[in-house]
Parts: C-alpha cells; sequence; structure tokens
C-alpha cells in the first residue's frame, strides 16, 4: 500500500488511541507493575491496561470520520458542497408544516425586535411575534409555549397603549396646553410645610416638581406657584443641570416628583416624546424669558419717572 492510501486510511479513531497511549506513557503509567489478568473474583484484579483499550476501540468505532459522514447522510468518497446544500434542502423540506412555519415567522420578527432602537416598533413588532408564537403553540399542541406567550401578549399591548397615550398627550400639550398632568403615572407624591425651601438657585437639579395643592414663592422674581404648574423642568436642560431660581413653600401643600433619569429614559423610548417634551421646555422658558423682558420695561419705565422727577420736570401722564 502506498503512502497516499496509507494516509487515507488514518482515521479520528487512530489519531485517538495514539494521543491517549502517548498521554498514558507520560504521567508514567506505563511504569506501573501490571497485574494479573482478571480470572474471576474481585474487580480491583482487572487489568487497566486491557479496560482501557476496550475503551478507545469503541471511541475510535464511533469516532470515524466515513462513520460520521454515513450517519449524517453523506457519501465520505463524493463529499461536495452541492450535496450539503442538496442534504440541508431535503431536511428543512421534510420537517415544512404549519407548526414549524409559524415558529419560523415568529422567530423572525423576534430577532427584528432585537434591532429596534425605539419603543413603539419594537412593541408593535414583539406583539406580532408573540401572536406567532401563539398560533404555533396551538397547531403543535405545545401547552408551556402556549401559556408563557398568552400571558405576555397584555403586557405588552397594555405598555404599548400607555406609549401612545404619552406620546399623544405630549402633542396636545405642545400645541398649546402646556399641563403635564399625563406625567404623573411616572411621578412620585411629596409634602411640603410652609417655609420649606423645594430648591435653591445654584444647586444641583435632578427633579422635576408638579404642584398639586399649597402655594409656592419662585423667590427672585416674586411669582406665586399655584397648584397644577411645573417647577424645576428648566435644569432638565440647563448647563450642567444646575437650577436658575429657588422655590420656597408659603403654603403647606403636595407636589408630585419625577427624576430626570425617568425622563431621559421616556426620552430615549420615544423620541418624538422626547422631541415634544423639549418643545414644551421651550415654551415655558420662552414665556420666563417673556415676563421677565416685561417686568425689565416696567423698572425701566419707574427709572425714568424718578429721574424726570429729580430734574423737577412735570411727569408725562400717560393716555
Amino acid at each position: 500500500m502506498g503512502l497516499k492510501g496509507g494516509i487515507r486510511e488514518v482515521s479520528l479513531a487512530t489519531l485517538t488511541r495514539l494521543l491517549c497511549e502517548r498521554a498514558v506513557i507520560s504521567i508514567g503509567i506505563g511504569h506501573l507493575r501490571r497485574p494479573p489478568a482478571f480470572r474471576g473474583g474481585s474487580m480491583h484484579s482487572v487489568d487497566p491496561d486491557s479496560t482501557l483499550g476496550r475503551i478507545l476501540n469503541f471511541i475510535g468505532q464511533n469516532l470515524k470520520v466515513d462513520k460520521l459522514f454515513i450517519d449524517m447522510g453523506f457519501d465520505p468518497n463524493h463529499f461536495t458542497w452541492d450535496a450539503v446544500f442538496h442534504r440541508v434542502v431535503e431536511i428543512v423540506w421534510a420537517n415544512i408544516n404549519v407548526a414549524n412555519s409559524l415558529a419560523l415567522v415568529g422567530a423572525i420578527f423576534y430577532v427584528a425586535t432585537l434591532m429596534m432602537r425605539t419603543i413603539v416598533p419594537l412593541r408593535v413588532i414583539g406583539i406580532i411575534s408573540i401572536a406567532f408564537f401563539i398560533a404555533y403553540g396551538i397547531v403543535a399542541g405545545a401547552v408551556s409555549t402556549f401559556l408563557l406567550y398568552l400571558l405576555s401578549l397584555p403586557i405588552n399591548v397594555i405598555r404599548l397603549r400607555q406609549m401612545l397615550t404619552l406620546v399623544k398627550k405630549a402633542r396636545t400639550s405642545a400645541q398649546g396646553d402646556l399641563s403635564m398632568d399625563w406625567l404623573r403615572p411616572y411621578m412620585t407624591p411629596r409634602k411640603y410645610r410652609k417655609g420649606d425651601v423645594l430648591f435653591r438657585k445654584g444647586d444641583v437639579a435632578n427633579e422635576m416638581f408638579l404642584t398639586i395643592t399649597g402655594k409656592f414663592l419662585v423667590t427672585e422674581i416674586n411669582i406665586e406657584v399655584p397648584p397644577g404648574r411645573i417647577m424645576g423642568e428648566l435644569g432638565f436642560v440647563a448647563p450642567k443641570n444646575r437650577r436658575t431660581q429657588t422655590v420656597s413653600c408659603i403654603e403647606s401643600g403636595d407636589v408630585l416628583t419625577i427624576t430626570y433619569e425617568t425622563l431621559l429614559e421616556l426620552y430615549f423610548q420615544n423620541p418624538e416624546f422626547g422631541y415634544y417634551l423639549l418643545s414644551l421646555t421651550s415654551e415655558r422658558l420662552l414665556q420666563n424669558v417673556s415676563r421677565l423682558e416685561g417686568m425689565v420695561e416696567e423698572y425701566k419705565k419707574k427709572l425714568d419717572q424718578y429721574e424726570i422727577r429729580q430734574a423737577g420736570a412735570p411727569v408725562p401722564v400717560p393716555r
């Protein structure tokens, strides 16, 4: 037999046997005294070399490459990529049925949810995937799969409805109504007594307030904040999240708070919501600027009147 033919007949079993025997020799087992052959009696008298040989023979017979190819349905002498492709097609075609088709479509939609960057498309595609898996559970009779996805369906539907409602109310608020009552489900109640300071100018801002009862005073501009108003929203967009005003409680009341972390989560989950939230914040900022401009104009008129009085000229009467 030539060299080429000899190499071809070397199987994985032979290589495994040679490696194992070499390992046995390297750890010194070969230097141990070989016990007599087993002829009955105690099992401690079994020859370890013969036992190891039988194990290696068994492994060799079951790990032959040719045998593996035959078990997979390939011809070891004619192994090509075309044969692999046709074999895969045969396996797929043999297993195509309604149940597996439903599971495949559901899996495709599930993988698609992993590529979604925003929460609304993720929920929609996730619900579609769940529907296909529920159908698969019914057709295949997989009770555990059916119950699992049946229970997760209403949770995803409720969360999708909440997010759509949140975006809708944010859009309405951005178009004119500056109330933020739609944030209540995400807010935490808190009580303040008269004389308490909610925050001071320059403090690090980490939450926003919605007044429920009581009265609060913006100290720097001497403006009272009645119930139903938002406070501390400018710290969300201010440089380094610093407070721009000081607010104190002048009449005991309740407020709702929401952390900036929660606002950021809502913002990144749905960019549309984030856009309208920034619109609301910008509108409130412009209102504050307009109010301050009016106050400056009023103070300028008073200053002009004071200068006229100091000069002794008659004060003009506004018409």
